[in-house]
């Protein structure tokens, strides 16, 4: 990737004039099934755009109650979209296209109206629960023609696990963004890919913003590498964290952890005492975080190998 930097052709992005960029742009989006996208810096901004784009001022949008637009990006839609979050339960990862159906004939009984619907999968609260296809035509069903967004900032992260190809995955959604950084180990960047419309003024939001960039091409690259290079090895990834999800059931059998939940490279369980757990796990040099009280997170990446993850194997088995 950094050959790649150096090696850039460059442009101003901010005029649509870097070559780079565009490829990445034009990549992504056939790579998606979508007519375009746009560049962004990061994934929390892609879902912001898509917030602006697909809604407006005072809207209710359903979405899950822990996914990362509610719980992960510190109130940000209701400070930059000004629209309100409906949560929806989601302990799978998967919303309910009954659930949703409900909901939106709420309006019928003076409730407010549902504008949008925004998914995330892999879902990343519930340890990578996957919207499948045939899910996701149900909910498509359920919106009655409202636009939907896919949070799929591990979106090739659910093409290895499942053999779907992302295309595939997002079919069905109106926008439809994806994270070059995690697994795909770019150092910045994500792309939100839709209908021309839709992205046409989503670069006046990126804008707004302050997400439109110069010379970008010198990140983009890194997003072209990521997306030759970088999807087909998340299957390492995804056995690693496999293993560690063995040894964290064999520890503590009463945690909802297993081979029979844990299909990418996430892998979240619930603890009696996280604090502690770190700090055993960190003096063994192994970092790991929470996302809730009481729920501890893993995640296995490019910078994770076999022999760390029998270090992290070893360490769990005589974590207290």
């Amino acid at each position: 990737m950094r050959r790649a930097m150096a090696e850039a052709v460059v442009g101003d992005d901010g005029y649509g004039e870097d070559p780079t960029v565009r490829e990445l742009e034009q990549r992504f989006a056939h790579r998606v099934g979508k007519p375009t996208a746009v560049f962004v810096p990061s994934g929390v901004m892609a879902n912001q755009i898509a917030l602006r784009c697909l809604t407006r001022p005072g809207d209710v949008v359903l979405t899950g109650r822990r996914n990362h637009v509610v719980l992960y990006e510190l109130g940000a839609a209701g400070r930059n979209a000004g629209v309100q979050l409906l949560g929806l339960d989601d302990f799978d990862g998967v919303l309910d296209s009954e659930v949703i159906t409900e909901a939106i004939a709420g309006a019928a009984h003076h409730q407010p109206a549902i504008s949008a619907i925004f998914l995330e999968s892999p879902h990343m609260a519930s340890g990578g629960g996957i919207t499948t296809p045939e899910r996701l035509e149900l909910i498509v069903e359920a919106a009655q023609g409202r636009p939907i967004h896919l949070d799929g900032a591990r979106l090739f992260n659910a093409e290895v696990a499942t053999g779907i190809p992302a295309e595939r995955l997002a079919r069905g959604a109106t926008t439809v963004m994806a994270c070059l950084s995690k697994g795909l180990s770019a150092p910045v960047g994500s792309v939100l890919a839709g209908p021309e419309e839709v992205i046409e003024r989503a670069r006046i939001e990126r804008k707004r913003l302050g997400g439109s960039m110069r010379q970008a091409g010198f990140l983009a690259a890194c997003g072209l590498v990521a997306l030759d290079e970088m999807v087909d090895r998340l299957a390492e990834d995804h056995r690693r964290a496999r293993d560690i999800a063995r040894a964290i059931a064999e520890r503590w059998p009463d945690t909802e952890v297993g081979l029979g939940t844990q299909t990418t490279n996430l892998i979240v369980f619930p603890h009696r005492d996280p604090e502690g757990l770190l700090n055993h796990l960190e003096t063994d040099g192994i970092l790991a975080g929470t996302i809730a009280p009481g729920i501890v997170r893993f995640v296995t990446h490019r910078g994770v190998d076999d022999e760390d993850v029998s270090v992290v194997i070893e360490s769990v088995r005589r974590a207290p």
